[in-house]
């Protein structure tokens, strides 16, 4: 029998992806060993980040996966460490490109990442329910998303998404949960579950910057931040973090709505920032006859996109307009984005598969669609130092 050669196992170690930070474990030096015994039984011995990582199951299996399929091999065995503390710092500093102290990336020369704030005048528009379900349509489509809570005092994004573990504290590094292939940071890991966030400013803008610059994001296409409803300190502290930030204005069809968010919008002409949109939300519910019922009343969205474009000197278009649908809702409390199908695509037939967020109501509800987890409710971490 041909024994497997040390390079074989170590080109098939190259596709054991780590699930948190998406990057061969060869890469983030995790590998300690590799034992070839003359029966053609393989030892991996790998080192986790931290104690007690919560994806060890995963990384083993694929690891048993990728190793066992070297031709040769009779079994693979692997055997799990932690990195020292000089092997997380050295991984650290590797994370943020050579650089040991904290960044914010997206603010850097040569930074491909498009960074938009999505945010709306007053709340109960549906804010976050559009954030969620344009991160995981366009996650779907095949882009590296991220997700940023940056309502600190209103998180809901963790549930919206489905997010079912917690962040890999890596001795000052975060690593951000993954679900739907969406990364997502929220203050909603860090408190209990019935906790109230009482800060003030100072205390709102070092948690955002610390989601900036404490969070190992890798390398994204598309960075959305969840602001808090109006213009108060976390709206100017991402304007200050990240002034190459374009803005996602969401509004309800109503007047009553329709004028604070575009009051929300003109916050752009002083922070210098780019409004790219208008998002016109529950602009109606379809009838089983095929009619629309326009419950909150109609023109809103084109009211705020025609005197933003006034005030602002540039075209700021209605880039979607959106129903009421019961699957939106039902999908936000279960941590299942109706704009996802069931195969993690984009829905057949809505407006996510066309480039834009979700419409059209889907067979049958997302909560109750077969093979969906149960979201869990994060249990508290250590907070972020402030």
């Amino acid at each position: 029998m041909t024994l497997p050669t040390q390079e074989a196992i170590e080109a098939a170690l190259e596709r054991v992806i780590d699930p948190e930070i998406r990057r061969p474990v060869t890469q983030l030096g995790m590998v300690r060993s590799i034992d070839i015994a003359d029966d053609g039984a393989v030892t991996i011995g790998l080192n986790l980040t931290v104690a007690g990582c919560p994806l060890k199951d995963t990384l083993t299996a694929d690891t048993q996966r990728e190793v066992g399929a070297v031709a040769g091999v009779t079994s693979v065995k692997v055997e799990l460490g932690v990195m020292n503390d000089e092997e997380r710092a050295a991984l650290r500093t590797k994370l943020r490109g050579g650089v040991a102290e904290p960044e914010i990336p997206f603010t850097k020369p040569g930074s491909l990442t498009r960074v938009y704030a999505v945010t709306s005048g007053k709340g109960g528009v549906g804010k976050s329910s559009v954030t969620a379900n344009l991160a995981a349509a366009m996650a779907a489509q095949g882009l590296n998303v991220g997700v940023v809570d940056a309502d600190i005092y209103g998180f809901s994004i963790p549930r919206m998404l489905g997010v079912d573990h917690v962040p890999t504290q890596l001795d000052g590094m975060i690593v951000p949960p993954v679900s739907h292939g969406v990364k997502v940071i929220s203050i909603g890991m860090f408190v209990g579950e019935h906790q109230p966030v009482v800060w003030r400013g100072p205390m709102l803008h070092r948690a955002v910057q610390q989601f900036l610059t404490d969070v190992f994001w890798g390398d994204l296409d598309v960075l959305l931040l969840d602001l808090p409803p109006g213009t108060g300190d976390v709206t100017i502290s991402v304007a200050q973090l990240l002034p190459n930030a374009e803005i996602l204005v969401v509004t309800t069809p109503q007047a009553a709505a329709a004028e604070v968010a575009e009051r929300t919008g003109l916050i752009a002409s002083q922070t210098k920032q780019k409004v790219v949109g208008v998002i016109e939300n529950m602009s109606y519910i379809e009838q089983p006859d095929g009619t629309t019922l326009e419950i909150f009343g109609s023109g809103g969205g084109a009211q705020v996109a025609a005197n933003l474009s006034r005030e602002l000197g540039y075209e700021v278009p209605v880039l979607a307009q959106l129903p009421l649908d019961i699957n939106v809702r039902e999908g936000s409390d279960c941590g299942v984005p109706a704009s996802i199908a069931d195969d993690g695509r984009p829905a057949a037939g809505s407006s996510a598969a066309q480039g834009s967020s979700w419409g059209g109501t889907q067979a049958g509800s997302p909560c109750t669609r077969p093979g969906r987890p149960q979201p869990r409710r994060q249990p508290g971490l250590t907070a972020p130092r402030l």
